[in-house]
């Protein structure tokens, strides 16, 4: 199964859509091109035309330096394939090339090197909505603040969880929400640190930094231009 759907915003003046339920925050970036950016260094806020930047893939081990082979599966950045970590949870990718995005379930190698052809990114994560519905076993437990990259109604968005809740409950919510498929974002060692940036060209910061969560690898990172 892959699905591919052009970029669409819901207004042009605004840089990140933003919509608020009960349960749920989901984030839509007018975005003209996506890019997993890796190093042990998150995308600045300097950067005006980074305009959303959330944490991606796992990291594998916790390294005091940066490598490619340490983040969980193979990954495409700035056009170029990495070898990653073998990741049994990676049940699933995300590819954004020539224009286009790509949710991919199962094997995605073949996926990653067209990403790489089409001078595009991509990652592989844990598959957990998939043409609506939730994809069996649940394969983790806990609470915690989760977040997934999903497409909705023909758009792409990050959805965070409102509250700490335990992960079934997340995506239970992403299914009430409405997702056609969502994509795990977790880099682990408690990394949940993101921000977008809104039309008046200030950010905003999502969840603090926290210090002793220093162990970082990639993030997948909005571009405005």
């Amino acid at each position: 199964m892959c699905v591919i759907v052009m970029t669409a915003c819901h207004n042009k003046r605004e840089l990140v859509h933003i919509q608020r339920t009960g349960e749920v925050i989901a984030y839509y970036p007018a975005f003209s091109h996506i890019d997993l950016v890796c190093s042990d260094t998150m995308p600045s806020q300097a950067d005006k035309n980074v305009i959303f930047c959330a944490e991606a893939a796992f990291t594998h081990e916790l390294l005091d330096h940066f490598e490619h082979t340490n983040i969980d599966g193979d990954h495409v950045s700035g056009g170029q394939r990495y070898a990653g970590a073998q990741c049994r949870d990676n049940s699933g990718a995300f590819t954004w090339h020539s224009g286009k995005w790509h949710f991919i379930a199962g094997d995605y190698s073949n996926a990653l090197d067209e990403a790489a052809r089409g001078g595009g990114m991509g990652f592989g994560q844990a598959l957990i909505v998939a043409n609506g519905k939730a994809v069996a076993p649940l394969w983790r437990s806990g609470n915690n603040h989760y977040r997934a990259l999903c497409e909705k109604d023909g758009h792409l968005c990050i959805v965070d969880s409102r509250e700490s809740v335990d992960y079934d409950v997340f995506v239970a919510q992403l299914v009430r929400y409405g997702v056609t498929h969502a994509l795990y974002l977790d880099m682990g060692s408690g990394w949940n640190h993101s921000w977008w940036r809104d039309a008046k060209g200030n950010t905003h910061e999502i969840h603090p930094w926290v210090p002793k969560c220093i162990y970082r690898t990639n993030w997948i990172t909005f571009y405005s231009r």
